[in-house]
């Protein structure tokens, strides 16, 4: 198992890619404290179903990213388990549809606050167990729409792309520390964000001109995830990888 004796703190763990990340992180043998906005009774039996069917431990954690007080409130109840942080992966985000002269300054700021300085804050308390430990690693989940600009996408693709710069900045700062620092660029994902917030026709033309012809599936990005969390990936910080089948 590549996790195997790891603890790993996953943001946004009640659906899509980051549910899909918290199942194949525990199946790889990590202790996993499960992030989410709302821990509802179908979240709470989901993660009894893994506890039982791995045998592992995950802790939820209950918070609001919009909220900067219970941001901390989460982070200190981690810490204070006294458990050492292996891997953070700051997955959990809100996405705005609206061309730019449409997107208000705020709207504008609340993706902001969510995708970007809420998992500030918190990675600012979360890394202090790495540097204490002098390991660790930590995932950005971004998107290809940072790299790509797709229409509009303004405030999310400006969220996600300064998620992307502070990822490599932080890769430079922490790897004295042992520290590694990547962000992931998942394309079009098969999760109810994606059906919710993406034209039907958008979708038909991105996979027509999409090398392998079809939309992600949320394990393909949480198995990209696995191998940048583990020791698989001892030589690699700093980077980008995008997951979009070709796009």
């Amino acid at each position: 198992m590549l996790l195997e004796n790891k603890t790993a703190v996953v943001t946004g763990c009640n659906r899509g890619i980051g549910k899909k990340i918290l199942e194949v992180f525990s199946e790889n043998g990590a202790k996993v404290f499960a992030c989410v906005r709302k821990a509802d009774e179908e979240f709470k039996s989901h993660v009894d179903e893994l506890n039982k069917k791995f045998n592992n431990q995950i802790i939820p954690i209950q918070f609001d990213l919009s909220n900067e007080i219970q941001i901390k409130e989460a982070a200190n109840s981690i810490l204070d388990s006294n458990k050492p942080i292996d891997i953070l992966v700051n997955n959990a985000a809100a996405i705005h549809t609206a061309i730019f002269q449409m997107t208000s300054i705020k709207k504008l700021k609340e993706i902001f606050e969510i995708d970007f300085f809420s998992q500030t804050v918190f990675t600012q308390y979360i890394i202090k167990s790495m540097v204490k430990n002098k390991k660790g690693s930590i995932l950005y989940i971004s998107s290809s729409s940072a790299l790509d600009g797709n229409e509009g996408r303004s405030a999310y693709s400006s969220a996600k792309s300064a998620i992307i710069a502070q990822a490599k900045v932080l890769s430079r700062e922490l790897g004295r520390h042992n520290i590694r620092v990547n962000t992931i660029a998942p394309g079009l994902t098969d999760t109810d964000m994606m059906r919710k917030n993406t034209p039907k026709e958008f979708i038909e033309e991105v996979i027509s001109n999409t090398s392998l012809k079809k939309v992600g599936d949320p394990k393909e990005i949480a198995n990209t995830a696995l191998f940048l969390a583990s020791d698989l990936s001892s030589y690699i910080t700093g980077q980008t990888i995008r997951v979009d089948g070709g796009m």
